[in-house]
C-alpha cells in the first residue's frame, strides 16, 4: 500500500513538473517600421481596432500621445469635454482600450491628447501625416528588438504592465515643493528675512570681506529692496533676481539705510 501511495505522488509531482515546462511562451510578432527623414521611427497603429495612423515610435517617450485628429476619428472624445481654448489642443489624459502596432496589440494605455508642435514640425518637415506618439505605455510591456537593416521590430509581451508614468511626475512635482538654488555669480553677502516680516525687502546679515557688495558699498545692516530692477520682498524673490543676473555684469541694487533709499552698482563675480 506504502508503495502504491509513493508510486500515485510520483507521477502527481511529474505532472506538475510537465505541466509547467509544456506551458506556451508567449509568440514574437515581428513589425515593419519606417525610418524617417529626421532619424525617427514611425510606426502603422491601430487605435481601438481604427486605423491605421502613422505614429512616432520612441523608446524615450515617457508617455504616448495622439493628436486631436486622431481622438476624434476613434472616439476618445465620447463622455469627455473637449475644451476649445486649450494650448496646443490639450485635452488631458485618456485611457484606450486597443492599441495595436502592427499585429502587436496592447489594451488599457494611458495616452495624452495633444496636437504636439514637435510632432507637428516633424510632419511636415518629412511631407507626412505624423498622428502622435507612441511611448513607454506600449513598449514597456513587451521585449523589444530592434533591426535597423530590416527596418523592424520584434515584440515579444513580457507581462509587465508600467504604472501610470505622467501621474506619477505630477505626483512628485506637487510633493517635492519649491527649492531654491544658488544663483551662479558671486554677490559677496549674506541675507535673511525674519519669519513675521511683512516690509518690503530683505536684511543684509553679512558682507564678505573683497567681495562684490563689499566693494559695491553695502554694509552690514541695509535692507535690500530691489536688484536689477526686481523686487526682492522674499528670499525666493532674491535668489530669483540674482539668478537672472550673469557673472561680471553690473546691476543697480536699491537699499534702505537710516531711512533713506539708497542705490547702488554691483558687479557679481564668477562663481567656481
Amino acid at each position: 500500500m506504502k508503495k502504491l501511495s509513493f508510486v500515485c505522488l510520483s507521477a502527481l509531482i511529474a505532472g506538475f513538473c510537465f505541466a509547467e515546462e509544456t506551458k506556451p511562451a508567449p509568440n514574437p510578432v515581428v513589425v515593419p517600421f519606417e525610418m524617417l527623414k529626421s532619424g525617427h521611427m514611425a510606426v502603422q497603429v491601430k487605435v481601438n481596432g481604427i486605423g491605421p495612423y502613422l505614429l512616432i515610435f520612441d523608446t524615450g517617450a515617457p508617455t504616448s500621445l495622439v493628436n486631436n485628429k486622431l481622438a476624434e476619428e476613434v472616439g476618445l472624445f465620447k463622455g469627455k469635454f473637449k475644451s476649445p481654448f486649450a494650448m496646443f489642443g490639450s485635452q488631458g489624459q485618456v485611457k484606450i482600450k486597443k492599441l495595436a502596432v502592427g499585429d502587436q496589440e496592447a489594451e488599457d494605455l494611458e495616452a495624452m491628447i495633444m496636437d504636439h508642435p514637435t510632432v507637428d514640425t516633424l510632419s511636415r518637415g518629412v511631407g507626412k501625416a505624423l498622428y502622435g506618439i507612441v511611448g513607454f505605455p506600449f513598449f514597456a510591456r513587451f521585449k523589444l528588438t530592434l533591426d535597423y537593416k530590416a527596418k523592424t521590430m520584434t515584440l515579444i509581451p513580457s507581462g509587465y504592465k508600467p504604472p501610470d508614468v505622467t501621474k506619477a511626475i505630477v505626483a512628485g512635482l506637487l510633493s517635492s515643493g519649491s527649492k531654491t538654488l544658488a544663483p551662479s555669480a558671486q554677490w559677496g553677502m549674506v541675507a535673511s528675512k525674519e519669519v513675521g516680516d511683512d516690509e518690503d525687502g530683505v536684511d543684509v546679515k553679512e558682507i564678505i570681506p573683497a567681495g562684490a557688495a563689499d566693494k559695491a558699498g553695502l554694509k552690514r545692516g541695509d535692507r535690500l529692496l530691489t536688484l536689477d530692477g526686481r523686487w526682492t520682498d522674499s528670499m525666493h524673490d532674491l535668489y530669483e533676481a540674482a539668478g537672472f543676473v550673469k557673472p561680471e555684469t553690473s546691476v543697480v541694487v536699491k537699499i534702505k539705510r537710516s531711512g533713506k533709499e539708497v542705490e547702488l552698482k554691483v558687479t557679481p563675480t564668477k562663481g567656481f
